[in-house]
């Protein structure tokens, strides 16, 4: 009797949020690695699916292995395949760290891989592209850890000029008069692992249009488990939903041990008619699948025809 093959792993998530599209995976103690092509940015890196080395600024939430594990891989495969330095964005708390991980490699492949080291002290501003600006802020969880924000700064007329003609308005900025004044408006928060505190209330995480947060513990009785690892229960999720103003929260970091049917049966008991079409699950493959081609049809555009994976779910140690 031949052999079974190896089982064949999982496709990476994927959700369309205009004008986001989030790519990715996130499995609770395995890996965590997500990119959001529209920002060239990505977040974790706790695995390394070709898709992601395009991104240009990789932010960093913690040094847990599921969530850093490929960063040398990734700033090599970037040289490798011809696209430019890697630029690392990190908690400062972390830095001196990464740092000597990377030495490391040095020494053992006895060549050095360029890769560009940004710490950040929290709230301080990064441009990652134009008008675009990254954020760090300290998290509560059982290693230093960053979430982070990205807001769009903009320019507006100030009220006292909205009536006047544009060859007044051209007049007075000729003369160096200020005519506009400058806002920033919250497009992504990502939390990273965290457990539930005041930094999830913070106004440009309230007020972001997207949300991704970890969630790692669904059972009523796993609350106490979700305090020890300072983990997002989806009790807190769901407390949580009510002050948030985005249009979808993103779910990651779900375990295998968590059936995906189960997950969606829990968000609608807890978070009620209200709320629960602003959830989605990054890992929820079938749920996913329709969503787009839902988007597809909406847009007129053609629907692929693809077999979808199979949802996760299973037994996983939770990190």
């Amino acid at each position: 009797m031949l052999p079974k093959p190896p089982p064949r792993e999982a496709s990476p998530g994927f959700l369309y949020c205009p004008p986001f599209r989030i790519f990715g995976e996130s499995i609770a103690g395995e890996a965590t690695c997500l990119q959001i092509p529209e920002l060239d940015l990505g977040f974790d890196i706790g695995s390394c699916p070709r898709a992601v080395l395009s991104s240009k600024h990789l932010a960093i939430s913690h040094g847990h292995m599921d969530h850093i594990g490929s960063l040398a891989y990734f700033c090599s495969q970037r040289r490798f395949q011809g696209m430019g330095t890697a630029k690392i964005v990190c908690d400062a708390r972390i830095a001196s760290a990464i740092k000597r991980m990377m030495d490391g490699y040095v020494d053992l492949e006895r060549q050095r891989t360029p890769y560009e080291l940004i710490s950040l002290l929290p709230d301080q501003p990064l441009e990652i592209k134009n008008n675009i600006l990254l954020r760090g802020f300290e998290t509560e969880h059982t290693c230093p850890s960053f979430g982070y924000t990205v807001s769009e700064k903009r320019t507006k007329l100030k009220p006292e000029f909205l009536e006047l003609p544009q060859e007044k308005l051209r007049e007075l900025k000729e003369r160096g008069t200020e005519i506009t004044r400058s806002f920033e408006v919250p497009l992504i928060a990502y939390t990273g692992d965290t457990s539930p505190g005041p930094h999830l209330i913070r106004e440009d995480v309230r007020k972001a249009q997207l949300v991704i947060s970890e969630c790692t513990f669904f059972e009523p009785e796993h609350k106490e488990r979700a305090k020890v690892g300072m983990h997002m229960h989806l009790d807190d999720v769901a407390e949580w939903l009510r002050i948030l103003e985005c249009q979808h929260i993103i779910l990651i970091h779900v375990s295998r041990r968590t059936d995906m049917n189960y997950a969606r049966k829990r968000i609608a008991e807890v978070a009620g008619p209200k709320h629960v079409e602003r959830v989605l699950f990054l890992m929820d493959y079938r749920t996913n699948r329709a969503r787009y081609e839902a988007q597809l049809i909406a847009a007129g555009e053609p629907v692929p025809t693809k077999t979808p994976r199979a949802s996760v779910s299973s037994e996983s140690e939770e990190n």
